[in-house]
């Protein structure tokens, strides 16, 4: 079936000596896997445009049988040289994308994940100021999106309040062996952040400890609910951000 829809490149791989294989969150088929035939060629039409973090307009042959689709036709819908020349965004970039990566199943459609991501990926890199608070917010949007949504049951800033992994509750108390204690910030962070979706998410004042610290509370609440979930490896690059 010849079909023509939008995708987000998730991940690129070399194959043989003039072709490339592409991961990507497609909006008409999910999460798959397109073979570019000759897109390592200068003159090739595809030259170019295949980049990690595109958002494309595409046209493939898809066959559900087929673990690899083939890619005939791309073109760009947005892309930015933000992504690299500021090592920032591209450490957000790269980590979000490993993320959707691991949360979504193979041909499984989501369209709000799409959508999040198309939206997000053109917000992050038109926007001029970059904090690296946003990774967190995209961890919780995600989770909400794939019905793994963190429940606030806080509704003022404690000086602390925890985390519980197991039933996925932010509580005055720890309910659970499997808890965190939050400092106030990263209470206050989580709060704005599943109440109001408003950009007053990334004034919170999480401190590059306190942010780290998040981040890997929320990938255990990952691990624990998602067979399989891996570390990433772009954590390496958003490690030297901070």
């Amino acid at each position: 079936m010849i079909t023509h829809t939008k995708i987000v490149v998730l991940r690129m791989v070399d194959y043989q000596e003039s072709s490339k294989i592409l991961t990507v969150l497609s909006k008409e088929h999910g999460k798959i896997a397109l073979i570019a035939k000759g897109a390592k060629r200068p003159k090739n039409k595809l030259a170019g445009t295949l980049e990690n973090g595109a958002v494309l307009d595409v046209v493939y042959y898809y066959k559900q049988s087929r673990s690899v689709q083939t890619l005939t036709e791309a073109s760009i819908h947005y892309t930015s040289n933000s992504f690299r020349k500021d090592f920032s965004k591209a450490a957000i970039l790269y980590a979000s994308l490993e993320l959707v990566g691991q949360l979504v199943h193979e041909h499984e459609v989501n369209s709000s994940v799409f959508e999040f991501m198309a939206t997000f990926i053109q917000w992050l890199g038109d926007t001029e100021v970059t904090n690296p608070s946003v990774f967190p917010y995209v961890q919780l949007r995600l989770a909400e999106m794939i019905g793994l949504g963190l429940i606030c049951q806080i509704n003022e800033i404690q000086h602390a309040s925890y985390l519980n992994i197991t039933n996925g509750n932010i509580s005055d108390d720890s309910e659970e062996e499997l808890s965190y204690k939050l400092s106030s910030n990263q209470s206050r962070f989580l709060l704005l952040a599943l109440t109001s979706k408003s950009a007053s998410v990334l004034k919170s004042g999480l401190e590059n400890g306190e942010l780290r610290q998040l981040v890997n509370h929320l990938d255990v609440y990952f691990k624990y609910h998602i067979d399989g979930y891996k570390d990433r490896r772009s954590d390496a690059i958003f490690e030297q951000m901070l």
